[in-house]
C-alpha cells in the first residue's frame, strides 16, 4: 500500500512541472509588460528598461522559466506588481480563508448528499423518486454563483438572518495565531469571534456545498443500486438480518467507496469554484486575490496563485486516493 501511495505521489512532480510551463509561457504571451507597470507613469524609458533588467525581463524566455522556478521552490513568488508587497505574504493570508471557506462547503455537500443519497435510495420504484429526481436535476442545474445570489437574496435581503459580505462584524479584530480565522479564535478563546465569523462563513459554504452535493446523491444512488445486486446482499436477508443493518452495515460500506472518490474529485473543483462566490461575498480568499490580480494584471500573483491551486487539488487527490487504499484492500497491491 506504501509503495502504491508513494507511485502516486511520484506522479505528482511532473503534473506539477508541466503546469509550471504551461502558466508561465501563457502569461508571457499576454501583451502586457510588468516592468512598466510597476513604473510610475512619469518613468522614462532608460527607467523601464532599468526595472526590466533588474526584473530579468530582458532575459530569454527559457532563462526566465528556470530564474522563476527556482525562486518559486524556494518560496519566494516575487513582489506583486500592484500592491507592492511580497506574494508570498498575500498567499499566507488569503489561501487560509479559501481552504477554511472550502473544508466547510465540502461538509455541507457531503451532508446533504450522502443524506439526499440515502434518501434517493429509499424511494426507488415509489411515487415520490420522479418527484426527487426532478428536485436533483433542478439543484445540479444551478450553478454556485447563481445560488450565491439567491441565499443572498432570502437570508440577507428579505430575512436579513445572516451576513452576507466579509468575515467578521464591524468592529470586531481577528486574532492570529495560524491564519485560520476559525481555529484562531478557539485558541484565544474568542466565542464571539468565532460564532461571528461562522455566521458570515454560512452562506458562501452553503452556495458551494448545495452546488456540489446533487453529483454525490446520484453517485451513492447508483452505487447501492448495484451493491443490491450481489451475492452477500442475498445471504445476508437468508440469515434474517434486518433491512437497516443490510444498508448500513454491509451495502454502504462497498457504496461509499466510489462516492468518496467522487467526493475528492468534487473537493477539487470546489476549491477552484470559490473564486467567484468569493467575490459575490466579498470573502477575503485566494480567488478573491486572484480576480484583482487579473483586474491589475499582476502577474506574479496571477502565476502563484495559479500554481497554489494545482498544489492543493493534487495534495486532496492524493490524499483520497490514499483513503480509498486505505478501505478498499483490493486496491492496497495495485
Amino acid at each position: 500500500m506504501s509503495a502504491a501511495f508513494a507511485r502516486r505521489l511520484l506522479a505528482v512532480a511532473p503534473i506539477l512541472a508541466f503546469v509550471s510551463l504551461l502558466l508561465f509561457a501563457a502569461l508571457r504571451l499576454l501583451p502586457i509588460d510588468p516592468a512598466a507597470m510597476s513604473m510610475p507613469p512619469t518613468a522614462t524609458k532608460v527607467e523601464i528598461e532599468a526595472a526590466r533588467h533588474a526584473m530579468g525581463l530582458d532575459q530569454p524566455v527559457t532563462t526566465q522559466y528556470v530564474i522563476w522556478l527556482g525562486q518559486t521552490l524556494r518560496g519566494d513568488f516575487g513582489n506583486s506588481i500592484h500592491m507592492r508587497r511580497p506574494v508570498a505574504g498575500l498567499l499566507q493570508e488569503t489561501l487560509p480563508a479559501t481552504i477554511e471557506l472550502s473544508v466547510m462547503a465540502m461538509l455541507i455537500a457531503g451532508v446533504i448528499g450522502l443524506g439526499g443519497g440515502l434518501g434517493l435510495f429509499a424511494l426507488r420504484d415509489r411515487r415520490g423518486e420522479a418527484v426527487a429526481e426532478t428536485l436533483t436535476t433542478l439543484m445540479m442545474s444551478l450553478p454556485e454563483f447563481l445560488w450565491a445570489l439567491l441565499l443572498i437574496f432570502v437570508f440577507g435581503v428579505l430575512l436579513s438572518a445572516l451576513p452576507f459580505t466579509g468575515r467578521l462584524d464591524p468592529g470586531m479584530t481577528r486574532p492570529v495565531v495560524t491564519q485560520f480565522l476559525l481555529l484562531d479564535t478557539l485558541l484565544v478563546g474568542r466565542v464571539d469571534v468565532f460564532f461571528s465569523a461562522l455566521r458570515h462563513m454560512v452562506l458562501p459554504a452553503f452556495a458551494l456545498g448545495v452546488a456540489f452535493a446533487p453529483p454525490i446523491m446520484r453517485v451513492l444512488r447508483a452505487s447501492l443500486i448495484d451493491a443490491y445486486q450481489e451475492d452477500y446482499i442475498r445471504q445476508a436477508r437468508l440469515r434474517g438480518v434486518g433491512e437497516a443493518r443490510i444498508l448500513l452495515g454491509h451495502a454502504l460500506q462497498n457504496a461509499v467507496l466510489p462516492t468518496l472518490t467522487l467526493m475528492g474529485v468534487q473537493f477539487g473543483f470546489l476549491f477552484g469554484g470559490s473564486l467567484l462566490v468569493e467575490v459575490i461575498y466579498s470573502y477575503p480568499g485566494m480567488g478573491n486575490l486572484m480576480v484583482d490580480a487579473v483586474r491589475n494584471a499582476d502577474l506574479p500573483i496571477i502565476q502563484a496563485v495559479g500554481l497554489t491551486y494545482c498544489v492543493v487539488v493534487l495534495a486532496i487527490t492524493a490524499l483520497v486516493d490514499g483513503l480509498v487504499m486505505l478501505l478498499n484492500p483490493r486496491l492496497r497491491g495495485a
